[in-house]
């Protein structure tokens, strides 16, 4: 009785039929992803895209609308600041002020719409990969199943129930051809993984954006509430009378003794007397080149910022990946107890876990005083400001060491060239990033800054006998709205 192999050769045909039928089905599936991908890219061509488009030219027409308001409030401003010292003048400077504070709130809420309308798409496009790329990966593994059961099956019992040697070697080109199909998959599998990716970067970018939006609108609604009950009291102790407010004024002019022993209010430390303050601030100075009010005012400002966020505890507040490990190496070299130390406290937003008068972050804090990867160790070579203040290794928590990171920080930015526009521009970096400077939602921070400089300004005039003051103030540009 003579061997039959007809049984295997049939089994292995439709092995191979399956085969090539997964991988047809894996071309379509991966032309079709190839299609979507592209698709995705363009938001012209996602669903429901013109009620996107007319909902976001709605939001534009609106901040348009409300930064032309913003610029004209600012015309009232500068001219209020023009007049002479009166009652009526500054009742209409904070006026104006709140107004504009008020519609800068505004135009921070419609940008933070924005913002949100385009994590959502973001978030779709994210969507849309990954099911592609799961459809693609389903697809192959069934492919590969089937190949490696073909396989399975010997070559000389596929060679030996082929009919002729020309059926034997069809097959094997077609191997050639799925090969080459699979790698094609393979590469489109690669393109999507890699596109994908890139998406969900761009998604965590506009999330620490809006975190960074919530963050100084809670402290800009601080600020105009604290201008509102600054108007109210004013009107208050002067009873609207011209001659009151004169008398109110000279009543609260202060001596440089006054201001010396004044209470220069700090976040993360105890209160400093102004004199010490401007001591530190005049060490930065000095070795940094940036001017001491600039650095006060910034100082002033994140104390605002940072009272307005409160204290938190680095198990709960602090980023546990990012900035937690740093944060337990900067405590542990400064001998000092990490769950006794004051951070801010994480918002419903966004995390906590700044240090200090100055409110850095522990990861950016390293990149200042030393602490280096992979361990964050202290590196007395990569510290940038213990050899300035004396302090090795330097403490957030310490006004001289905070006061002289922030002006290094302020002068990479530009600080020290001691003009208004490369501090407006230093500040608004501080805050946000550089790439945020000329974002008109959060430039009342810059705006901010400057009017605490020009303030401290006033003050180390009265003390040092200098009179820097009246030049800066006569610049209607950067110090007008103060």
């Amino acid at each position: 009785m003579g061997l039959s192999y007809g049984p295997a050769y049939r089994q292995a045909g439709v092995l191979l039929g399956i085969f090539l039928f997964g991988l047809i089905l894996a071309a379509g599936v991966t032309a079709y992803a190839t299609q979507t991908l592209a698709q995705s890219t363009d938001s012209t061509d996602t669903s429901g895209s013109a009620s996107v488009d007319s909902y976001r030219a709605s939001l534009q027409a609106q901040l348009d609308s409300i930064n032309a308001q913003i610029a004209q409030q600012q015309t009232i401003l500068m001219q209020a600041q023009s007049q002479s010292t009166s009652l009526q003048k500054d009742i209409a400077v904070l006026s104006a002020q709140i107004k504009s504070a008020q519609l800068a709130i505004q135009a921070r809420d419609l940008n933070i719409q924005q913002l949100t309308a385009g994590i959502t798409d973001k978030e779709n496009t994210v969507f849309g990969l990954n099911s592609q790329l799961n459809a693609e990966k389903a697809s192959l593994s069934g492919i590969l199943r089937e190949k490696s059961q073909l396989e399975g099956t010997s070559l000389v019992l596929a060679m030996l129930s082929s009919q002729s040697l020309s059926d034997f070697f069809s097959d094997l080109d077609t191997f050639d051809s799925i090969d080459k199909s699979l790698q094609q998959s393979f590469a489109e599998i690669s393109s999507t993984t890699v596109v994908t990716q890139q998406q969900e970067a761009d998604l965590e970018a506009q999330r620490e954006q809006e975190s960074q939006l919530r963050q100084v609108q809670a402290l800009q609604e601080q600020q105009v509430q604290a201008q509102q009950d600054q108007k109210n009291k004013l009107l208050a102790d002067t009873k609207g009378q011209e001659a009151n407010y004169q008398k109110l004024i000279a009543a609260n002019q202060k001596t440089a003794a006054q201001l010396r022993t004044a209470l220069f209010q700090l976040t993360g430390s105890a209160a400093i007397p102004f004199g010490t303050a401007l001591d530190d601030a005049n060490l930065a100075a000095k070795a940094t080149g940036i001017r001491p009010a600039f650095l006060l005012g910034i100082i002033a400002e994140e104390s605002n910022l940072g009272e307005n966020v409160g204290t938190g505890s680095y198990t709960i507040d602090m980023h546990p990946t990012r900035d937690v490990p740093i944060f337990l190496a900067i405590t542990q070299s400064l001998g000092l107890n990490p769950s006794q130390m004051p951070v801010s406290k994480k918002a419903w937003y966004g995390w906590g876990g700044a240090m200090g008068p100055a409110q850095f972050i522990p990861s950016t804090w390293a990149m200042y005083a030393g602490y280096v990867k992979p361990d964050w160790h202290y590196d007395s070579s990569k510290d940038r400001v213990g050899p300035l203040t004396g302090d090795t290794p330097p403490n957030p928590w310490v006004p001289k060491d905070a006061l002289m990171a922030s002006a290094l920080y302020l002068t990479d930015s530009g600080a020290d060239a001691r003009t208004p526009a490369a501090e407006f521009k230093a500040a608004m970096c501080y805050l946000a990033g550089c790439g945020n400077t000329s974002n008109k939602s959060l430039q009342f921070y810059g705006n901010d800054v400057l009017c605490n400089e020009l303030k401290y300004q006033k003050d180390i005039d009265t003390i040092t006998g200098s009179n820097d003051a009246p030049a800066m103030e006569a610049n209607s540009l950067y110090y007008g709205q103060c």
